[in-house]
């Protein structure tokens, strides 16, 4: 699974790294994002690519109480084409979310320790994602989005059995064109290669989602 990540770049990064519009962006450094905050994502329209805040938690069209976002701050790829939450996201409202890196814990003789998932070569991750328009009766419309996780590859697996499904740049091209057929879309949701990601323990801080100082990247001794 995917419940916390971090995005300290600009919005400079992004337009460069993804080819996307950020003309609107107003996006400082956060090191500890989690569901029910708002995030950059980046989504296309027309060919055109732009990025936007969209909150983390996926509230179906359909859905009359807003809370369900809570629970779908994630997506199985496995299911997601069917399951009658993301089924429409999928056909027609995919999108990237940008991010230095992802959280995940594992339980270790001292209890349990998060670690920092990044790519090796510096680039940003781009993690796939659906996003949906939620419109109440009486009210604002909010717009949300949720992170496809696949199974882990055999590197991730020593963190947890799960992972992001994280695209190279000419994968994130198909992923957000609406005229890629679903097959290939279904060929793009699979763990990233063994020898793309690093990973080193942080400070267990990075457990409260309040704290969110640049100090929950930096590298920690472990026994």
């Amino acid at each position: 699974m995917c419940g916390r990540f971090a995005l300290k770049s600009p919005p400079v990064r992004i337009r460069d790294e993804f080819h996307a519009d950020v003309s609107g962006l107003v996006w400082s450094a956060h090191y500890n994002i989690g569901p029910m905050q708002f995030a950059p994502v980046v989504r296309c329209e027309h060919a055109h690519r732009r990025v936007d805040l969209l909150r983390w938690g996926l509230i179906p069209s359909w859905a009359e109480d807003p809370g369900i976002g809570s629970r779908l701050f994630n997506a199985r790829c496995e299911t997601a084409a069917e399951k009658p939450a993301f089924r429409a996201a999928f056909k027609a409202r995919r999108c990237i979310i940008p991010a230095d890196g992802f959280f995940e814990w594992t339980q270790q003789a001292l209890g349990k320790q998060p670690y920092f998932i990044h790519r090796k070569d510096g680039d940003l991750l781009g993690m796939a994602g659906l996003w949906e328009h939620w419109a109440p009766p009486d009210g604002q419309p909010l717009e949300t989005f949720t992170i496809l996780t696949t199974e882990a590859n055999a590197w991730m697996r020593n963190l947890h059995d799960r992972m992001p499904v994280i695209l190279t740049h000419d994968e994130v091209a198909r992923w957000l064109d609406p005229a890629t057929h679903p097959s290939e879309l279904r060929a793009l949701l699979r763990p990233l290669s063994d020898v793309d990601l690093g990973a080193y323990p942080v400070t267990k801080a990075v457990g409260n989602v309040r704290n969110d100082r640049a100090e929950m990247l930096e590298p920690i001794e472990y026994p």
